[in-house]
């Protein structure tokens, strides 16, 4: 499935939405739901949801901005659909954009959080990252980590990277890069408050490889040669935001990129 935004009103009020937490410690409740359809499973989630006010936050529409920022890039990642629709919670009708992707396990794969198989393979002492690097995971990481800067992820804990193993087959391998909600500028929810974010703060982030700050995470992959395959160049700012008008202000877009393109100027300079 290839990122694209869904604009004509769907009715997904058949779905049934279940609550997961933030496990990054900020406030909110996120909500997701999954279907099958003609053999095909699709997960949905929603952004930040609150009972009383309805959906709130935008973390749907940045899983599309950095979707797409990651193709450009050259990245492996979970594409994403952005979707209008009507959606139905405790027998209450809310319109909202929710985002949607398919299952990216192959047939015979199952998958284990990354912090759950540190535990039961890293060697006494072993970093994560080392342990990464072991794995043959180096470049993988390497990518990771520039890009969790880039849109200061602050939510890239240990279950949020997968490993997919197929027992059959004798195989392992490290899911695409997936779930970018939490970053950006998820935490304001006004103009006002976008005007006012500090693009360039170094964040408390909660990182499974590495320590709370994505900057100083840059320190594991100053000598790796390349780790993007693609540069990121001004012109991009059109593919990133294409067909986003109307869902979400100039003023968010504008800091947005600017947040994107001038931390991309420092990783440049590494």
């Amino acid at each position: 499935m290839k990122t694209r935004i869904m604009k004509e009103k769907q009715d997904l009020t058949y779905l049934q939405w279940s609550n997961i937490r933030s496990s990054s410690g900020t406030a909110g409740t996120f909500l997701k739901s999954e279907s099958t359809l003609n053999g095909v499973k699709k997960y949905y989630k929603l952004s930040n949801f609150d009972p009383v006010k309805g959906v709130i936050g935008h973390e749907c529409i940045n899983e599309i901005i950095v979707d797409r920022l990651l193709t450009i890039l050259g990245v492996e990642h979970l594409n994403y659909e952005l979707i209008n629709a009507d959606i139905e919670i405790e027998g209450k009708i809310y319109s909202t954009f929710l985002c949607a992707s398919e299952d990216f396990k192959n047939r015979g794969e199952s998958k284990i959080a990354l912090d759950d198989y540190y535990r039961t393979n890293a060697e006494k002492g072993e970093s994560h990252y080392d342990f990464c690097v072991r794995q043959g995971w180096k470049s993988y990481i390497d990518r990771m980590i520039a890009v969790d800067y880039l849109i200061l992820n602050r939510d890239r804990h240990g279950a949020n990277i997968e490993v997919l193993r197929n027992a059959r087959a004798h195989t392992i391998r490290i899911a695409p890069l997936f779930d970018h909600g939490l970053s950006l500028l998820y935490s304001c929810i006004s103009d006002d408050e976008a005007t006012k974010f500090d693009i360039m703060e170094d964040k408390r982030c909660q990182n499974f490889i590495g320590g709370y700050s994505c900057y100083e995470n840059l320190e594991l992959i100053k000598d790796s040669r390349v780790i993007f395959g693609n540069a990121l160049k001004p012109t991009d700012k059109d593919i990133i935001f294409e067909g986003l008008d109307n869902i979400l202000s100039d003023v968010f877009m504008d800091k947005i990129w600017n947040m994107i393109y001038e931390r991309y100027k420092i990783y440049e300079n590494l």
